[in-house]
């Protein structure tokens, strides 16, 4: 089998060790606003369990919407932690119950362990909804970056084994496209803050061979994927500086050709994880306005097509 151990090389131990070591001080810092518990819930068949926490606004009474959320980090980074205080802004403002996912990460365990942990993590959610208070019929699957990639195969998955009928997909600035690679080779100027050797490496690790080759399946780069009929109503958001930028607006325009109702919003100067890096600027507000939004409105059912009397 083809491995992706030394896709990222030497460098990624101490990448991971300061992005846990800064997401730790921003949670310390960050006072709870919602009820939050960790838990584990059943893996893949033969895997390990998967790490979760749950979080549900205070004094809720009635049954609510459900958003499994899955971090970002380029498949090879990042943790729960990562969005903590994100996820909490949404569970407060959206009043809904939210499953962030500790999902195994590459080179150590290349595709499909994530994809099979979040999904794994989906399945629990939805075969616990009364426990955790969940409407299954408004269950939505979210992320950023890689955890946006993820979310799209996530979706993916849930339409072709016809198990769980989603809600909602929320994708920010999704890693979709391992081709991209290839493309981005020709160009004179790189992207900020996620450059091109950084989603090679990604891809590499997390698919075990070099990004572009002809036989990746669509689970592992969703944009891969030749019918997106069936899928749900989806949001797709991306910086107009964002490496990812073409790949998610083509993405967008072929779910709206294959009948999704779908909303795409490319933000002016924005780069790749804009809202994280610089969380008190205008547009992070703007993002963090428009999560609550397209979120109420999918729980609320506005996705609807309006059709004429």
């Amino acid at each position: 089998r083809r491995r992706g151990r030394r896709a990222t090389g030497a460098a990624l131990p101490s990448m991971r060790a300061a992005r846990l070591e800064a997401m730790h001080e921003l949670a310390a810092s960050t006072p709870d606003r919602v009820v939050k518990e960790d838990r584990t819930v059943p893996g893949p068949a033969g895997a390990p369990e998967v790490a979760v926490r749950v979080y549900r606004p205070h004094e809720v009474q009635s049954v609510l919407p459900g958003l499994l959320w899955i971090h970002g980090g380029g498949y090879v980074m990042g943790t729960i932690d990562l969005d903590d205080a994100r996820i909490q802004e949404v569970v407060e403002q959206v009043g809904c119950v939210a499953v962030s996912v500790e999902y195994r990460l590459a080179p150590e365990f290349p595709f499909p362990s994530g994809l099979d942990d979040c999904y794994a993590a989906l399945q629990w959610m939805v075969d616990n909804a009364d426990e955790l208070g969940l409407d299954r019929s408004r269950v939505a699957v979210g992320g950023a970056s890689a955890g946006g990639g993820l979310a799209a195969a996530v979706a993916l998955v849930a339409r072709d084994r016809g198990e769980i009928d989603l809600a909602f997909q929320l994708l920010i600035y999704p890693m979709l496209d391992d081709r991209q690679v290839v493309r981005a080779a020709t160009r004179t100027t790189d992207a900020p803050v996620w450059r091109c050797e950084d989603n090679r490496n990604g891809w590499r690790a997390y698919l075990g061979c070099e990004p572009g080759a002809v036989d990746v399946s669509p689970y592992a780069a969703p944009a891969r994927a030749t019918d997106l009929t069936g899928l749900p109503p989806t949001y797709v958001t991306v910086g107009e500086l964002d490496l990812f930028l073409e790949e998610n607006i083509d993405y967008a325009q072929r779910l709206l050709g294959a009948g999704v109702s779908t909303e795409l919003h490319v933000i002016p100067g924005a780069f790749h994880g804009f809202d994280a890096l610089v969380p008190d600027s205008a547009v992070a507000a703007l993002l963090a306005a428009e999560r609550v939004r397209v979120l109420t409105r999918a729980f609320q059912g506005a996705h609807t097509p309006l059709r004429p009397a």
